[in-house]
């Protein structure tokens, strides 16, 4: 099961107290202070990882807390540091600070790191606090308590190309003929519920990150159909593909195909619709899906990819040309 947001609450370790001790040995005679200082607590760490796509688990438990520090002891003995608290989230999580709304951080990295709730820092035993005047100091420090807040993270998939129509345009056989990607395929709408990434290969060398995105449907930028969801994981997209059936099974010409998803794109961020686009016609697998596939070419005014995943025509030459895109491209995006 797919999530992207999710809200939890993270609380730092509390910091060991200091101790009051006082040396008291043998052959000591002056003897004098010697309480340590308590450990710092853990530090709740969020880490962006690879091996995580969700926050499904994430999510289910709603409260992290670090460990705390270790009290102090005699001879000038310290208190163990708490261990640290760390949380797996998918690469490309989004850190906001619930209760304020401002963005703390962006793991676009793997292997990135962000500390949202700092550990407490340890009390100073008596030790610290003797000096010439007050040479058997009888007091200590309590632990500071850790950092507490309630976060909320938002997942946005990062892929070089995201995969944009109208349900059942063909968006899931495309990936799946072109990745090891395994989205659910029927012939109904909605079959594609979350979004799927998969890796397809470019030639003998290259690789392309592709991100299958759920249908959009008109008012998806004001939360109609499941497609508003996910609008924004195609912000992390350098290249669109505006994927069109040109079958005669197809629910929606053509043309009205293409203006729904675009008005939609404009209507959710105009800086999205400007996004380096490619069309593609699929299903074209006839002379009647051709004749529609041309009046598309002439009502967009450019250029229309002709591919049939199916049979796995013109699937070679249109990742290829999305590759040459989305490398030019990558330099031009602005950040996150």
């Amino acid at each position: 099961m797919f999530r992207d947001e999710c809200e939890l609450e993270v609380c730092g370790g509390r910091g060991g107290d200091g101790a009051v001790s006082f040396r008291r040995e043998k052959f000591a005679p002056w003897g004098g202070p010697d309480g340590g200082t308590g450990g710092d607590g853990g530090s709740v760490v969020l880490v962006a990882s690879s091996s995580v796509n969700s926050l499904l688990r994430v999510g289910r438990r709603p409260i992290y807390e670090a460990e705390h520090g270790r009290p102090g002891g005699p001879r000038n003995r310290s208190g163990s540091n708490g261990a640290d608290c760390p949380v797996l989230v998918p690469v490309g999580t989004q850190i906001y600070d619930a209760e304020r709304g401002h963005l703390l951080r962006d793991l676009l990295r793997p292997d990135e790191r962000c500390v949202v709730a700092a550990g407490g820092r340890g009390g100073r035993g008596n030790k610290c606090f003797a000096s010439a005047v007050q040479q058997a100091p009888r007091k200590s420090e309590a632990g500071q308590p850790g950092e507490a807040r309630r976060l909320r993270l938002e997942l946005k998939l990062i892929a070089e190309v995201g995969l944009v129509g109208l349900p059942n345009a063909g968006k899931s056989t495309f990936l799946a003929s072109v990745s090891q990607a395994t989205p659910k395929i029927a012939d109904y709408p909605f079959t594609t519920l979350s979004p799927e990434v998969g890796i397809a290969a470019v030639g003998d060398s290259e690789a392309l990150v592709v991100a299958d995105l759920p249908g959009l449907i008109a008012g998806a930028a004001e939360g109609a159909g499941l497609g508003h969801r996910f609008l924004k994981h195609v912000e992390r997209c350098s290249v669109l593909l505006h994927l069109i059936d040109v079958s005669v099974e197809a629910t929606v010409e053509p043309l009205e195909a293409l203006r729904v998803v675009e008005r939609e794109l404009e209507e959710y961020s105009p800086e999205l619709a400007k996004r380096p686009r490619l069309l593609v016609a699929t299903k074209c697998e006839d002379e009647a899906a051709e004749g529609r596939a041309r009046e598309l070419e002439r009502g967009a005014g450019r250029p229309v990819q002709r591919i049939s995943a199916v049979i796995g025509s013109g699937v070679r030459e249109l990742l290829a040309e999305a590759y040459a895109l989305a490398r030019s491209a990558a330099g031009t995006l602005p950040g996150p």
